[in-house]
């Protein structure tokens, strides 16, 4: 132990030092370059036409997030036991209600199929 001197020991903590440094500047060197590279890539790009891709980008997240959303409560809706019948039972009501209202008499079919033509007709030419 008394063969190494408390001088010695220090001898090796500048060369450590310098070798951090040396990093040092070659990470900010190349740092710096790639910065140069991005910011010349950037001036490039015609920034009027974005308008429309970022809007077209947002409104694609924007769907996708809801999506996500819906799967969720629907998930959690689904555990609980007994809900999922009950959604099911409300369905059938409604149409069984909706088809009272509008297929019951002859007149009242006809109108139900010309508002389907129509509307056909509206959105397929």
């Amino acid at each position: 132990m008394a063969d190494v001197s408390p001088e010695a020991s220090n001898d090796t903590a500048p060369e450590g030092n310098a070798v951090s440094q040396a990093q040092e500047n070659n990470f900010s060197e190349r740092y710096t370059d790639v910065m140069g590279q991005v910011n010349e890539r950037l001036d490039k790009i015609d920034w009027g036409q974005m308008g429309k891709y970022g809007k077209a980008a947002g409104i694609i997240a924007l769907v996708i997030v809801a999506q996500v959303m819906i799967k969720g409560v629907l998930d959690t809706i689904n555990l609980i036991p007994v809900i999922p019948g009950l959604l099911e039972l409300l369905g059938v009501v409604v149409v069984g209600q909706w088809s009272w209202q509008n297929l019951t008499t002859s007149d009242k079919r006809t109108a139900v199929v010309e508002r389907v033509q129509t509307l056909r007709k509206e959105y397929f030419g």
